[in-house]
């Protein structure tokens, strides 16, 4: 009977090494799109910035199991943003967020500063083609529910007008 050496390999938590989820995820990606007979081309920025800023409490083994879940989630070659298990949606963050990102910051901290950004670039129109909704991918109902859940409404100025200058 041969007897093998363990050498133990001690490496810091996945939420402290969030420059190796990019090359983790693509690494995922190809395994399983390949196991699973899909074409997964590209991971959207927003994608790749959700997983990086995930807390990750279940470390490598559940950025595997919600790689596999975005692989087979995927339509038209391009991985969907991470369902956690934890949240009923979509993780939503933006580039511009995760250069200024504490690591202290709650997903619906990014979940409300997205959605107000974007409705903002949207000139505070929520449903249609080029509506807030539509950007963020998501259904008007949806992101009004949100609006809502998170206090979310167009502001108001002094003259008690709201952006389009509406009383």
């Amino acid at each position: 009977m041969r007897v093998q050496n363990v050498f133990p390999i001690l490496l810091p938590s996945l939420r402290e090494r969030r420059e190796d989820i990019p090359a983790l995820v693509t690494h995922f990606v190809k395994l399983f799109s390949r196991r699973m007979g899909k074409q997964v081309d590209s991971a959207p920025p927003e994608t790749m910035a959700a997983f990086q800023w995930y807390s990750w409490p279940g470390n490598i083994r559940e950025l595997q199991n919600l790689v596999e879940r975005a692989v087979i989630l995927s339509r038209d070659g391009v991985l969907p943003n991470p369902p956690h298990k934890r949240r009923t949606g979509p993780i939503i963050v933006s580039l511009q967020q995760t250069q200024a990102l504490p690591s202290s910051i709650t997903s619906e901290d990014s979940d409300r500063a997205l959605i107000v950004e974007t409705l903002e670039q949207a000139g505070w129109i929520v449903g249609g083609p080029r509506g807030a909704a539509a950007k963020l991918g998501l259904k008007r109902t949806t992101l009004l529910a949100k609006m809502r859940r998170m206090g979310i409404s167009r502001p108001v100025d002094q003259e008690g007008t709201d952006a389009r200058g509406v009383a």
